[in-house]
């Protein structure tokens, strides 16, 4: 395997969200990258924005700095403009990196950025339903709880003792983080490749999609459990077709919906990621120089 050239060109996109969440990561990640290879930085205000530089970056490798829902964003867009086959895209996670580190990114800085520089390209199945809409890493119906997040603490040092006095016990106070309520079971009729994997007269807890390898997507539903737990259905195939009653799911970081009837097709080796070579070894997608 070839290792990518210092000449490279790169055109490195740092998501808003990532400059406001963590500006010294980003400012690490950029300096890394720009040490190595000749790259042009855009910084996009807006999805518009971003959209327009990815469009515009013509033979440089799109390097994206951000985190999980930049990273579905990019691959969507370039999925809208059937541009993915011949892109072997870069992350650098900022922020939420549970996305891109399930999929073999490294998730600190520095790894990452000189993975860009020194990896290689794995290519990746990918799931695209009837609207055109992708997903990488799981889909999920209904979709999973999400918590509530901590604010940050609070730091005075300015203001009257007592206000200072009155502050600080509540800035020290750790704040406690509630789940929102799970959904309770649903009825939905999931097909397989045109086979009935369960009917819509048996309630279920969840069902999972998982992109797996060379073509076909790996398959979970769980019934309903009454008493002891109910055995997970575990099935494969390209195709999965899911109909209920006004049902919603998560794709990834978003979620969708309502609907009643949704298909998801894997695409084989849709995408190309690019990894750490370590990572690439032994794995089961193919692996392509850039």
């Amino acid at each position: 395997m070839a290792t990518f050239a210092t000449s490279d060109q790169l055109l490195v996109i740092i998501d808003p969200a990532a400059r406001q969440t963590d500006g010294e990561s980003v400012r690490i990640a950029k300096d890394v990258l720009s040490a190595g290879a000749a790259a042009k930085v855009c910084l996009p205000e807006g999805p518009d924005e971003f959209a327009r530089a990815l469009g515009r970056r013509g033979s440089r490798r799109p390097v994206v700095i951000g985190d999980s829902r930049a990273l579905v964003r990019t691959v969507a867009l370039l999925h809208r403009q059937r541009e993915l086959a011949g892109c072997a895209l870069s992350v650098v996670p900022v922020g939420d990196s549970t996305l891109a580190e399930s999929l073999g990114v490294p998730g600190g800085t520095v790894a990452a950025a000189r993975a860009v520089l020194d990896g290689a390209e794995r290519r990746l199945d990918l799931l695209v339903d009837d609207s055109d809409g992708v997903v990488l890493g799981a889909l999920g119906i209904p979709p999973a709880p999400m918590r509530v997040t901590a604010a940050q603490p609070l730091h005075v040092s300015v203001g009257p003792p007592w206000l200072r006095s009155l502050v600080r016990p509540l800035a020290a106070r750790p704040l406690r983080l509630s789940a929102v309520p799970s959904p309770g079971p649903t009825r939905l009729r999931v097909e397989v490749d045109g086979e009935t994997v369960v009917d819509l007269d048996q309630p279920v807890e969840t069902v999972s999609v998982v992109p797996g390898s060379r073509g076909v997507a790996e398959v979970e539903v769980r019934p309903l459990s009454v008493g002891a737990a109910a055995t997970p259905l575990l099935t494969s195939g390209r195709t999965v077709t899911v109909t209920g009653a006004d049902f919603r799911y998560r794709a990834d970081t978003s979620v969708a919906g309502p609907v009643r009837r949704r298909t998801w097709r894997v695409q084989e080796g849709a995408w190309g990621l690019v990894l750490p070579r370590h990572a690439l070894a032994g794995g089961p997608a193919a692996i392509t120089d850039v």
